[in-house]
């Protein structure tokens, strides 16, 4: 019988895996890469683009804890509802819910619980933790405007309490709340808080699963309330938690839509399934588990924002303060856009197509409301973080892909008003024609820069609109980058306002001075993504141009001593741990080097991304480390900030079949082995290009792609 059973065993391993190919995408999907080191995404339960990002808050604090968790981190202080994901700044963190067993201090020290990784599980849409102080298994899932938690003790209480904080953010300041018992099942308030977005107004609801014992309070001004209940050994109280930015009524009404009932495993299902269906985006197979876990976990960070910030009813709080209702589109926040133009915003025309719509609303309404673009928006609020006009490539690539669903004139207008706006230094534009370091400003390197991509990205919407003399003016305004070059040094420098560069005594283009964003001379030399055919000359023709980007990767590491932490993924001075390098490995397709762009891209594929919890040689930055891995194990990149042409370098999927506009497929296939391009053929005719277009891309059809070695 033994040997009937052993060889029926050895017979289905023989067998091919009909279940391989049938296995769910969300298992590649491991949410603890990225969690160490500086990578400092979220841990915790949401769904695609949700506005409840459910889970840890931990007791450490500092800048490896801008998402509020760490994977060095010991202790746990609540289970919030908001986190960022990625960023290089704290906020949120608000509306925290934590279990525990008789009185503790209300105060940080208080409510900590030591954990372990080996009591922890996170998923999509799930996260589960066993609490050491009182050894009570917390669970919780997801639906977009709400969250379900369910907490089990695992001895019988009459004090078994679920403490509800509105103190403790992640690195903002309360300002006003309330919370209030509605009846013995039911609170409701808000918490209005400073932080990185200066008044973030978050409202909500909460049920829990049976009546309350006492509910204690020092009154509805109080940031505390502790729901105290009578559970016998095992017992679990569960808790919805609905959000809004409105009001009370509408995260009432928000919940009772999302979560009606108390069913947490059908919850976590749809969770799971919404997903599964959104990763489906991209069906790739690769040649190892490896890469398929770095794969689809990319996408699953890429997908924590731009997130919802309306409620059932399509009320949102816009960026004037005031309530607004979207009436025929999904308004969103968490706009990262200096990070997010380079590659998740190509990536998302490409996969999202259906979302370019509430993208381009989003941004409009936002413009509306305070007479500019937005430039890092969160919860309602401009932030003004980072440098440059970076919706302005964004919104162009919308219209230069014929999106619908908005309105070109209005969106041009805003455009060419935020540009034209005299803040953030840009009256010197009109001025000078550029940013003066002995102006009002500071790093004024990459502002410019910044600014220069807009006006051309700004230029290419004109001209597709019609608008000739604009077209001119603003395509005139970007070149004035090749002003910035020194010569001498062969780098982009700070002009003074009579035109002459910073003094060149002491100069060293690896250490980073005030002249530049979080980069030095040797990355900022590079950021003329919508120019490289005039960097080439500017740098002496294509052989001149070759050597210095080879420099590039081999020169000298060391940043200085003041070097900002955001400089990372070092490849000589190329940093990929920081967003304006994430173009330059793509140069060498327009120089006719395209095997340098392939071997270098692979290096950053193979080195600089891992599936272990250091798996990020920088800041996540709310979905950009990820797109830009996505795009490049599919072979693409968007150099130019806007236009959809995509430069390919050797993919390192086996086949991936992307969902693109139109109900149609886009599929990459590789054949044979190496790192290098040997030919491709687009529709099974020979294709010799070393970049293909948006346009070749959405009507569908197959790019094989045949490996080499050499």
């Amino acid at each position: 019988m033994k040997r009937l059973i052993y060889s029926f065993i050895a017979t289905l391993l023989m067998l091919p895996s009909a279940g391989l190919a049938q296995q769910r995408l969300t298992d590649y999907v491991d949410p603890m890469i990225g969690t160490a080191d500086h990578g400092h995404v979220f841990v915790g339960a949401h769904v695609p683009f949700g506005m409840v990002n459910v889970g840890p808050t931990q007791f450490e604090t500092g800048w490896d804890w801008c998402s509020g968790y760490h994977y060095d981190g010991k202790q746990i202080i609540g289970f919030a509802h908001t986190h960022l994901s990625g960023t290089g700044c704290s906020d949120l963190g608000d509306i925290a819910l934590m279990p525990t067993t008789g009185e503790v201090e209300l105060t940080r020290e208080g409510l900590a619980s030591d954990f372990s990784h080996d009591n922890e599980e996170v998923k999509p849409g799930y996260y589960k933790v066993v609490l050491d102080r009182g050894h009570i298994l917390c669970q919780m899932t997801a639906t977009r405007r709400a969250a379900l938690h369910s907490y089990t003790w695992p001895r019988g209480t009459g004090s078994a309490r679920i403490i509800i904080d509105l103190e403790h953010g992640v690195g903002d300041n309360m300002l006003n709340t309330r919370l209030a018992r509605m009846d013995e099942q039911t609170v409701m308030g808000y918490r209005i808080s400073h932080g990185w977005a200066n008044e973030q107004h978050v409202y909500f609801i909460i049920q829990f699963s049976k009546p309350m014992k006492a509910w204690l309070s020092e009154g509805q001004d109080s940031p505390y309330g502790q729901a105290v209940f009578e559970v016998g050994p095992g017992e679990t109280v569960m808790a919805k938690v609905a959000l809004s930015p409105t009001s009370e009524l509408n995260a009432l009404q928000n919940l009772g839509t999302e979560i009606p009932g108390w069913d947490f495993a059908k919850v976590r299902e749809q969770a799971l399934q919404e997903w599964e269906e959104q990763l489906g985006r991209i069906r790739a197979t690769f040649n190892s588990e490896r890469e398929s876990r770095i794969f689809y976990t990319s996408m699953y960070h890429m997908m924590v924002a731009p997130q919802t910030w309306n409620d059932v009813t399509g009320d949102y709080r816009g960026a004037d303060y005031k309530v607004h209702r979207s009436a025929d589109f999904e308004n969103l926040t968490t706009w990262s856009l200096w990070d997010t133009y380079r590659a998740a915003h190509p990536l998302a025309t490409l996969i999202f197509p259906d979302r370019m719509k509430d993208y381009a609303q989003s941004m409009l309404h936002i413009a509306q409301e305070r007479d500019e673009l937005p430039v890092w928006h969160l919860t309602g609020c401009e932030t003004y973080c980072m440098v440059g006009c970076p919706a302005i490539p964004v919104m162009a690539d919308l219209i230069l892909k014929g999106y619908e669903g908005f309105d070109y004139e209005e969106a041009y207008q805003a455009m060419r008003t935020s540009m034209l706006k005299p803040n953030r230094g840009k009256h010197y534009l009109q001025e000078l024609g550029y940013l003066p370091f002995d102006g009002t400003e500071g790093e004024t390197v990459a502002k410019n820069l910044e600014y220069f991509l807009a006006e051309w990205a700004l230029a290419q919407a004109a001209g597709k609109l019609g608008n000739q003399e604009d077209s001119v003016y603003f395509a005139d305004m970007a070149q004035y980058y090749k002003k910035l070059f020194d010569p001498r040094v062969r780098c982009m420098r700070a002009l003074s306002s009579t035109g002459e560069f910073r003094s060149i005594e002491g100069f060293n283009p690896g250490h980073q001075t005030g002249d530049y964003t979080e980069g030095n001379p040797w990355q900022y030399t590079w950021l003329v993504p919508h120019d490289v055919n005039g960097l080439v000359e500017l740098l002496g023709g294509r052989q001149a141009f070759i050597g210095r980007l080879d420099s590039l990767f081999t020169a000298d590491s060391d940043l200085g001593e003041d070097a900002n932490p955001d400089i990372s993924g070092l490849i000589g001075q190329y940093a990929h741990g920081n967003e304006p390098s994430h173009h330059v490995l793509y140069l060498y397709n327009y120089v006719g080097e395209p095997k340098k762009t392939q071997k270098l891209v692979r290096k950053v594929l193979n080195e600089l991304y891992t599936d272990q919890p250091a798996g990020l040689c920088g800041n996540e930055d709310v979905g950009q480390m990820s797109a830009w891995y996505i795009l490049a194990a599919l072979g693409l990149y968007q150099v130019e900030p806007c236009g959809g042409t995509y430069q390919l370098s050797t993919p390192i999927v086996k086949e991936a079949t992307l969902k693109v506009r139109d109900g149609k497929t886009f599929t990459i296939k590789t054949t044979g082995k190496g790192i290098y391009t040997k030919k491709m053929k687009l529709n099974g005719v020979d294709y010799k290009k070393t970049s293909i277009d948006y346009k070749d891309i959405i009507a569908g059809g197959t790019l094989e792609v045949f490996l080499s070695e050499r």
